[in-house]
């Protein structure tokens, strides 16, 4: 096809390996098919808004390697304010872009859904920490989350040893436990405590007790969206965010004090909260991105629009927005027993 300009944007919630996508996508569409790039700056706002920047190859130099975004990141909802697919449509064509990349997770891929069926052009590209999204085995970003997380948590189990106290750790996990189940297995966590898995305090206690015997520092692991049996939302304190959905985060600082009255341990929270999503990426989220970031400039410039780039096995492959919206991936049943068998 003949050369065209692509708008590539990061939206929603940042993580390490956004960089390298956006080096993937333009150096794949730069060297192979001589396309023009541009990024919109702060996600959908710079789409609404029309705020722009260069992406020329130089422009990509060295970033894979970082964390964040250079582009920077919003969880600005398209379709308010002065937004829309027409408005957006407008700007697109006063800029001479042909087609977006949009680089996020399930809200951006939902957007990038509607904006697609209106007729504008656009291809996904997921990420999440999470890696709660049904379409792809990994999104890039939670393996350095889970990274960080286990470092954190090996930290806290030290000094949760030097005290004979009890350690809460809370690492994210809206609606799927993947972080808290990987970082919480390879911590050696005496309990993982996750949004597909409703426990009851008197288990809880149990664990923490029965590691507290063998002479251990109980180490508990649990996901922001957990439960416990007896509740039906998520802990949530700070409101919601632009797309009306619960912010997240505290359900550690339930937990400690109730375990501490039923046990009479000394026990302390700790919300890891966006340190899992700072920093540098690993080796692993940045080949993932790299790989995801061509793979989108190839669906580009073959025009296959209304589509996102996803790890299927090991390789990239592309699949309609709907496959991966309305569900989530969550743990499944086998996982979470298996995990089990580690607990107490």
């Amino acid at each position: 096809m003949s050369s065209v300009k692509i708008g590539i944007l990061t939206s929603g919630g940042d993580c390490p390996g956004l960089n390298a996508v956006i080096r993937g996508a333009v150096l794949n569409g730069i060297k192979q098919y001589g396309h023009e790039f541009v990024g919109f700056l702060d996600g959908w706002r710079g789409v609404v808004e029309g705020d722009v920047m260069d992406l020329p190859r130089q422009s990509v130099r060295g970033i894979s390697k970082q964390g964040g975004t250079i582009l920077g990141t919003s969880r600005t909802n398209p379709f308010e304010g002065n937004g829309g697919p027409e408005a957006i449509g407008k700007q697109l064509a006063r800029r001479g872009i042909d087609g977006m990349i949009a680089i996020g997770g399930e809200g951006t891929l939902a957007a990038a859904h509607r904006i697609s069926e209106a007729g504008l052009k656009i291809v996904g590209v997921p990420q999440t920490v999470d890696n709660d999204l049904d379409v792809t085995d990994y999104t890039f970003g939670f393996d350095t989350a889970v990274q960080i997380a286990t470092e954190g948590i090996d930290r806290l189990r030290t000094t949760g040893e030097s005290h004979h106290r009890c350690m809460v750790a809370e690492v994210m996990g809206r609606h799927a436990g993947w972080i808290a189940l990987h970082a919480g297995m390879a911590s050696g966590a005496h309990a993982i405590l996750i949004p597909e898995q409703q426990v009851s305090m008197d288990q809880i206690v149990e664990w923490v007790t029965d590691a507290h015997k063998r002479g251990r520092a109980p180490l508990v692991v649990v996901a922001e969206g957990f439960m416990p049996e007896g509740t039906e939302t998520a802990h949530s304190h700070r409101g919601l965010d632009a797309f009306g959905r619960p912010r997240l985060g505290g359900i550690a600082d339930q937990l400690a004090p109730e375990i501490e009255a039923r046990t009479g341990l000394e026990t302390r929270a700790t919300v890891l909260g966006h340190i899992q999503r700072g920093g540098v990426p690993t080796a692993y989220d940045r080949v993932l991105a790299t790989r995801l970031g061509m793979a989108a400039a190839d669906s580009a410039a073959a025009e296959n629009w209304g589509t996102m780039v996803a790890l299927r096995g090991t390789e990239i492959v592309r699949a309609h927005f709907s496959s991966a919206l309305g569900r989530l991936k969550t743990v499944p049943q086998h996982r979470h027993d298996e995990a089990v068998t580690l607990f107490g």
